[in-house]
């Protein structure tokens, strides 16, 4: 698929193949169920700590057969942990949990003790560029078509929780399209620190309903932009996105400063 086209992409959205809608429904509830199935049974090996000592899952169909789910159901569900943050998927070597908890149960409780919501966004802004530079030279197909979903999500979210969880998934999809592992962990660090609950007054007002929309339209250039295969585009477009919530954040933490300039 060309970039074009991923940058058509929302215009056909919704659409229903020509099956009839009743068959449609119940197929689309089963294969939840077996989706849901895998990613808790998923859940449950990599909390059970019978993983081996490099957090590498089995391979595919070996982890299908051992978790007793399909192999379609078993893929939705990786994809959903990636998007959390709990794996990464590394070319040639195999999928590796990379839940911070598993190296510091603590680490992120510590971290957000030495700073703060502006801090961390100083800190995202030296990251996540860079990876975004790095996604458009690397994902894949189907990093791109999850990076989409993921904006679109972004887009429709009803309410500031929810929009946080989506912003979220986003910027880890990116991440991912990465593909450095180092770069994945620290970034997984920074991100868990800056959604810290005892900051969630301040994130949500730089993530307020009247940012929403332009936030969503920034993740939508990103994709955009890593589609295209262009680096500095991409690079460019994550920079002014983050800036942008970065603004509002120093706005709301320093308000006589802001007004008084």
């Amino acid at each position: 698929m060309d970039s074009s086209a991923y940058a058509k992409r929302g215009e056909s959205n919704g659409r229903h193949s020509g099956a009839p809608p009743h068959f449609n429904n119940v197929d689309g509830s089963a294969a939840a169920d077996a989706n849901r199935t895998a990613l808790e049974r998923i859940r449950e090996l990599i909390e059970s700590g019978r993983l081996k000592a490099s957090g590498r899952l089995p391979a595919e169909r070996a982890l299908a057969d051992e978790l007793g789910v399909s192999r379609r159901s078993l893929r939705h569900a990786l994809d959903q942990l990636e998007a959390e943050g709990r794996i990464t998927r590394q070319q040639g070597r195999g999928t590796f949990v990379t839940d911070m908890r598993l190296a510091s149960e603590n680490l992120v409780e510590e971290l957000s003790k030495l700073t703060n919501p502006v801090d961390t966004l100083e800190a995202r802004l030296a990251i996540e560029p860079p990876q975004a530079r790095l996604a458009a030279l690397r994902a894949t197909r189907g990093d791109i078509d999850k990076l989409f979903e993921a904006a679109e999500a972004s887009r429709i979210a009803k309410d500031p929780p929810s929009y946080e969880k989506a912003d979220a998934a986003f910027h880890r999809r990116v991440s991912a399209a990465a593909r450095n592992p180092l770069l994945i962990a620290i970034f997984d660090a920074v991100l868990e620190t800056s959604l810290e609950g005892n900051w969630r007054h301040g994130r949500e007002t730089a993530h307020c309903i009247n940012n929403q929309a332009n936030y969503a339209a920034d993740h939508r250039r990103i994709a955009v932009a890593i589609a295209e295969r262009n680096p500095a585009k991409a690079e460019e477009a994550m920079r002014a996105h983050l800036s942008s919530v970065q603004q509002r954040l120093i706005e709301h933490a320093f308000p006589r400063t802001a007004a008084a300039e």
